[in-house]
């Protein structure tokens, strides 16, 4: 199991709020604080954001009734391949963590009839929730565009909406950690290792429980108050290369909680595997590409084949000339 050491976690986990940009997706200048937050940060909270609450409200009970179920039953959804139940084990190579989560194609939910008594409920669930929150990670893309003075407005939203988008949908349970194994030789329990996400946008919801954070530009940890009615934005691998770097992918990871369960929610926002990701011509206007050209699939297929905490991106990187 990943542990961190208690000095390291008590002088990173106190944070203010504000350390996390806020938009309203409804200000008129929500396009411009967009940019901003991503340029900054990678990162940042959204609220008015048009997401039923009861949309948010079905899936966390639903998926808290499966988690609540016998590990026996939850185990007919997997092992994850990677699609499915997964346990502690994260990936194939290594990493692990204190959580449980199941993974899910955006448009497939072919295996539900394992999920309980009434799988369409969770069906339905699923499909209001992922139809409610594509439309915003959509709107909120189609801003940064604006505010990148990108022509096409729907230059990168087109990514996500078409039939062979290749998003994926996660849901994370984070069960109480007993404190005696966080006392354990003075170590404090990771739920989910840091790591920044490969895909272009992910869109996270959790309950009231704390435990997430987020890597400042200054290597500093800080963590990320709980709001169960906002989302919190990701910048991911393939936007940062479709700045050229001019976006942050932001790397993040999940502390254990002593008392309470924490579930979250993530949409990640990928392209079609043919996609072939390099940065925008209109963003370049006369600078040279960081990056190597690549197909979604290649960076996705690398990412897989590595650690959590690995930089991904380094394969991909242009030589500058010395």
């Amino acid at each position: 199991m990943v542990v961190l050491s208690k000095p390291e976690i008590q002088q990173l986990s106190s944070s203010s709020s504000s350390g996390v940009p806020l938009i309203d997706l409804s200000a008129p200048d929500a396009k411009h604080l967009i940019v901003k937050a991503c340029e900054e940060l990678g990162f940042f909270k959204v609220i008015n954001h048009g997401v039923p609450m009861e949309f948010i409200s079905t899936l966390e009970s639903e998926s808290t009734k499966f988690f609540s179920l016998p590990l026996s039953e939850k185990q007919r959804a997997g092992p994850p391949s990677p699609f499915g139940y997964g346990n502690k084990q994260i990936g194939r190579n290594g990493d692990v963590g204190w959580v449980e989560y199941l993974l899910l194609q955006s448009n497939s939910h072919a295996f539900l009839s394992i999920f309980g008594q009434d799988p369409q409920k969770l069906r339905s669930a699923l499909n209001d929730y992922i139809w409610a929150v594509r439309n915003m990670a959509c709107e909120i893309v189609e801003l940064m565009a604006e505010g990148l003075k990108i022509q096409q407005r729907n230059a990168l939203s087109k990514l996500l909406m078409g039939e062979e988008s290749d998003s994926v949908f996660r849901v994370n349970h984070y069960p109480p950690c007993p404190e005696e194994l966080q006392a354990l030789e003075g170590t404090n329990m990771i739920g989910f290792g840091e790591h920044t996400d490969p895909q272009i946008i992910s869109v996270l919801r959790s309950n009231n429980t704390s435990g997430l954070q987020i890597s400042l530009p200054d290597a500093n940890w800080i963590s990320v108050p709980p709001d169960q009615t906002s989302f919190f934005i990701n910048v991911g691998d393939s936007l940062q290369v479709m700045t050229n770097g001019r976006f942050k992918s932001v790397k993040h990871r999940v502390l254990t909680n002593s008392l309470k369960s924490r579930i979250s929610m993530i949409y990640f926002g990928g392209p079609p595997l043919s996609e072939k990701i390099a940065p925008l011509p209109s963003l370049m206007k006369g600078e040279e590409s960081l990056y190597k050209e690549f197909t979604w699939f290649e960076y996705k297929r690398s990412a897989y084949n590595s650690r959590l905490a690995d930089n991904r991106l380094v394969h991909f990187e242009r030589i500058a000339a010395s």
